[in-house]
């Protein structure tokens, strides 16, 4: 009787179940060599063609496909466990999810395809000119069109009505607009930064509110990192309409200061110093020959001032610092060999004796003894 009993659940129950669990084992397995094996093979084939847009799809669906492969197998196990149980009032439902998983797969796709770091995208930023802000404000757009055509979709396969919610968005628009200003300021200071490109993703900047590296833009904000490593979001409603200054795009840097000699210095040593440092700066590879200023300038309370005035032709800031300390070596050779020195603040102070205390002397007033 036990017998009878094991070989009834069986025929009824174990058997149908077994098949089912082999056979999404089977998709199972399908879906691991299709991701080891098979991808490569469309891989393969892809290369020999003219174009690499079918590489990039092939890559881009590489993983949607695995899921795919797999949610099969479990249709169709649970499609063959309905059918030998005739559950037929379940089938349905199980085609509405099996249709919302192929809908997700698909959009995975395409998400995948228009990130800003796959090849897609790179190549065509490389081949228009595109820069590195501008393609990912797109990428970014093209991502919430498939997600919200995909997320339509499934609604409407669940039986929602989406015109009746497009409709009420219609009635509260008016508020929510009021609502989101600031949020559609910064959106559009988003599309002013792109349109004039005043910065690049990567580019050292310096504005009223922050300096350091721009590393994202997003619909509401510019990041920038600071040199101390800290994180700044800046609404790009702010960012549009303030100046901006762009390290990153300066074609040289500026080097200049005032070179203060001391008042012994004979007019001679004085004009032969100025002429030296601007031979010096003419014939020097790292200074740029287009501005160079060299001048005697002023007098000043403890110096005669030599105004000096030139641009490094690197804008690197290591290789500038090193370029102006070369620069700073041959000028003090330069006053080493005329014998000039440098001068410091100082002042010089003439006591005049008491004329109305003869007895006193005429030396000078402090230090003397009673």
């Amino acid at each position: 009787m036990e017998w009878q009993q094991v070989l009834e659940f069986w025929q009824n129950y174990l058997r149908e179940y077994t098949f089912a669990f082999g056979l999404f084992l089977i998709f199972f397995i399908g879906a691991k060599l299709f991701s080891r094996y098979m991808v490569r093979v469309l891989l393969f084939f892809a290369s020999r063609t003219k174009t690499d847009f079918d590489t990039r799809v092939v890559q881009s669906f590489k993983g949607p496909c695995f899921w795919f492969i797999n949610s099969l197998g479990v249709y169709f196990a649970v499609l063959y466990l309905l059918n030998a149980h005739e559950n037929i009032e379940y089938l349905p439902l199980l085609n509405t999810l099996f249709s919302t998983v192929v809908i997700i797969v698909i959009t995975a796709g395409f998400y995948n395809l228009t990130s800003t770091s796959s090849d897609l995208f790179l190549r065509i930023g490389n081949k228009y000119g595109f820069d590195r802000i501008l393609l990912a404000f797109i990428s970014k757009v093209l991502r919430i069109v498939f997600i919200a055509i995909s997320a339509t979709i499934i609604a409407q396969r669940w039986g929602f009505d989406v015109n009746g919610f497009i409709a009420g968005l219609g009635i509260g628009g008016l508020a929510f607009a009021l609502a989101a200003q600031d949020a559609i300021a910064n959106v559009l200071g988003g599309m002013v930064i792109i349109a004039e490109k005043p910065f690049n993703i990567g580019d050292w900047i310096l504005t009223p509110e922050v300096e350091g590296t721009v590393e994202d833009i997003t619909f509401r904000s510019t990041k920038v990192r600071t040199f101390a490593q800290a994180l700044v979001t800046v609404p790009n409603k702010a960012m549009a309409n303030q100046p901006i200054t762009n390290w990153s795009q300066m074609g040289r840097r500026r080097i200049t200061f005032n070179l203060g000699v001391t008042y012994s210095t004979p007019r001679e040593k004085l004009q032969t110093v100025v002429t030296k440092i601007k031979q010096m700066l003419v014939g020097h590879k790292d200074i740029h020959p287009e501005t160079i200023f060299v001048n005697f300038d002023a007098f000043k309370d403890s110096s005669l001032d030599i105004f000096i005035y030139c641009f490094s032709k690197t804008t690197n800031w290591g290789e500038f610092l090193k370029v102006k300390e070369d620069v700073n070596f041959r000028i003090m050779e330069i006053l080493e060999q005329e014998g000039v020195s440098v001068a410091f603040p100082s002042r010089t102070v003439y006591l005049e004796p008491d004329r109305g205390r003869p007895d006193r002397g005429t030396g000078p007033v402090s230090g003397e003894a009673e």
